[in-house]
């Protein structure tokens, strides 16, 4: 359908999984997309897939990320929607976490978001005026509805966090026509993930989603692509869970 023909799209954490299912698609209806992505391999490979433009960037770095983003703008000739996928997974228990560990999911995550998200609605407002049309999107990937797990807390407060910021973003950046979203997978399979070759975890999570499945990488990416289109354009500030109805329990 060409939903996307001719925008100009940046996907953070688009290397693999989620991030590169988002790319995948978002090429797949005529965007110009680029990669940044923290490995330079799986950046570029992808980019090759898609013909897309890939960049290697270490997003806890806010001067490199700042100026992997206005290359990346430039070279796209502007920007019409971001998507910040990245982050880090990590798991320790709560009277075990030691400080840092809360601020690595924070700089990979939170920090990075607002650091990309402030590149690219400067672009944005610089290249359009208020219309009819958004000028923009920005789409934050967290995780379902912020919760999580045992084990998880430092991930959980980090998309917390995200789909805050989402909201302050929203307010701020309406009036220069330029939607902000945040996107909620659950569980989702993904073929780098070792877990998802063993049967019993995966058939446990299954059971907690009323369809009797986990997410595929692709379910993530259509509803992003929803976000992304001009479907969208009347939803601001707002969080689409996509978990098959894990938010229910």
């Amino acid at each position: 359908m060409n939903r996307l023909a001719g925008r100009r799209v940046i996907v953070s954490g688009g290397g693999q999984g989620i991030g590169a299912a988002i790319a995948r698609t978002f090429a797949e209806e005529g965007a110009h997309v680029a990669v940044l992505d923290g490995c330079a391999e799986a950046a570029a490979r992808l980019a090759e897939q898609i013909g897309a433009w890939g960049y290697a960037v270490d997003l806890s770095d806010v001067r490199g990320t700042r100026e992997v983003m206005d290359r990346a703008t430039g070279r796209l000739g502007g920007l019409d929607v971001l998507v910040n996928n990245a982050g880090v997974m990590r798991f320790s228990a709560l009277l075990d976490m030691e400080p840092v560990e809360l601020g690595e999911v924070f700089d990979l995550g939170t920090r990075a978001m607002l650091i990309t998200t402030q590149v690219a609605a400067r672009s944005m407002i610089a290249f359009r005026t208020p219309s009819a049309d958004c000028a923009g999107k920005v789409i934050n990937v967290a995780g379902m509805g912020g919760t999580s797990g045992g084990g998880q807390a430092h991930y959980a407060a980090s998309k917390a966090a995200v789909m805050a910021l989402t909201r302050a973003a929203a307010h701020e950046l309406g009036p220069h026509g330029i939607t902000v979203n945040c996107l909620c997978p659950g569980y989702v399979l993904d073929e780098m993930d070792p877990a998802c070759r063993n049967r019993g975890p995966v058939d446990s999570w299954s059971a907690l989603s009323p369809l009797g499945r986990l997410a595929e990488p692709g379910d993530v990416a259509r509803a992003a692509l929803f976000l992304a289109s001009s479907d969208s354009d009347y939803l601001t500030g707002d969080a689409l869970n996509v978990a098959g109805g894990m938010v229910l329990h």
